[in-house]
């Protein structure tokens, strides 16, 4: 679960790090009125959506005046930002952050991420932060420090010194900087997240040290144990069929493809698209509906896929070890009969009463393609979505 920039400067803020004072607007008025309280001769007017790459794509403006400031907050308020990590389809702007200005003498990347092969936070820095640090990673990886700290407390105090270090930056920041990665380990751990990132860590003028700009994510299997976190959703920044496969259960990932999957079991539905691809098609999401299967899940599933308009063909592939066939064939066919399904479907069934299962949908009436094999039910999906 992602949260907007305003969102984790507050969460921050409230652990000690120092951001830059700043209110969020909904209106080109009310940004105006921040620009006022916030008495500065210069502030940023940043679109809040849950990407990166906003100041390459226009969604970061430096004002210099209460009517810029209304007038940037204008032009931002009600599009659609399109960035390098927002896809196509870009993301709506509802709401900006007025920001004071910071006079920055330079920028820094810091950031605590979960590295998944190691199963722990990794702290990434680099003395060369800003908006092309993902080109930098590419180019010149020695330019990155990478720590990698405990799974239960976080960043050491050695590791802070160390990457302290690496950035050369002047003793008298030691304090402050090591200080900082402490509080963001800390974070990391308390919070479940996923990621929090300052990008850049600015060097002011005046000597300190300052999150210019914040992002943070958090693991959405832990939640529900940070109700306040949770509170902070934003729906319309999240992909609507995603939000709605939640709402039952269902883990969803939508795609670019044709071909519409619904699987149990996150391994089968990886093999499932694998084998897809290996035949030449593309799916067009990720579904796993899980070892408890019911009826109405599948039913909701299937509701989700057909409501993609680029869908072309359905394919069903069920393991039934714990999930009874049977009971998938009956979300299937009640699924089918509720929404009047347009496109071909290709169902494999295996396993708890399998026999059962395809029986019931031979016995349907409906057009239902039945495969054999998992390797068959590759190819006939494949080509039923064909032009």
């Amino acid at each position: 679960m992602y949260v907007h920039e305003y969102q984790a400067r507050s969460i921050l803020s409230s652990r000690g790090v120092n951001v830059p004072r700043g209110e969020v607007a909904s209106t080109p008025a009310r940004a105006a009125e921040a620009f006022d309280r916030l008495a500065c001769g210069r502030a940023v007017v940043k679109a809040q959506v849950h990407a990166g790459g906003r100041g390459k794509a226009g969604g970061i403006v430096l004002v210099a005046g209460r009517r810029e400031a209304e007038q940037a907050a204008r032009r931002l308020l009600g599009s659609t930002l399109v960035t390098s990590q927002t896809g196509p389809r870009g993301r709506p702007v509802e709401k900006v952050l007025v920001a004071e200005a910071l006079d920055i003498r330079a920028e820094y990347y810091l950031s605590v991420s979960l590295d998944r092969t190691r199963a722990c936070p990794v702290l990434v820095a680099s003395s060369r932060g800003g908006v092309d640090i993902e080109e930098l990673g590419r180019t010149e990886p020695g330019a990155i420090v990478t720590e990698y700290g405990n799974p239960f407390t976080g960043v050491e105090p050695f590791q802070a010194r160390k990457v302290f270090d690496a950035l050369g930056l002047d003793g008298a920041l030691m304090g402050p900087m090591t200080g900082l990665i402490r509080t963001l380990g800390a974070a990391f751990i308390d919070l479940d997240c996923s990621l929090i990132e300052l990008n850049p860590l600015a060097r002011c003028a005046d000597g300190q040290l300052a999150a210019a700009d914040v992002k943070m994510s958090f693991d959405d299997s832990a939640i529900a144990r940070h109700p306040e976190i949770a509170d902070l959703r934003d729906p319309s920044q999240e992909d609507p069929r995603e939000t709605e496969a939640a709402r039952h259960d269902l883990s969803y990932v939508g795609l670019d493809g044709q071909i519409g999957c619904m699987v149990n079991g996150a391994g089968l539905a990886m093999a499932t698209m694998d084998l897809l691809a290996l035949h030449g098609g593309e799916p067009a999401n990720f579904l796993d509906v899980g070892g408890n299967a019911t009826a109405e899940k599948v039913a909701a599933a299937f509701r989700l896929i057909s409501r993609d308009e680029r869908v072309r063909a359905i394919l069903v592939n069920i393991f039934g070890g714990i999930v009874r066939c049977d009971l998938i064939a009956e979300g299937i066919l009640t699924a089918v009969r509720e929404i009047d399904l347009a496109v071909p479907l290709v169902v494999r069934l295996e396993g708890t009463r399998a026999e059962e299962g395809r029986a019931a949908l031979a016995d349907s009436g409906l057009r239902i393609l039945a495969a054999d094999s998992f390797d068959g039910a590759a190819r006939q999906a494949v080509e039923a979505a064909r032009p």
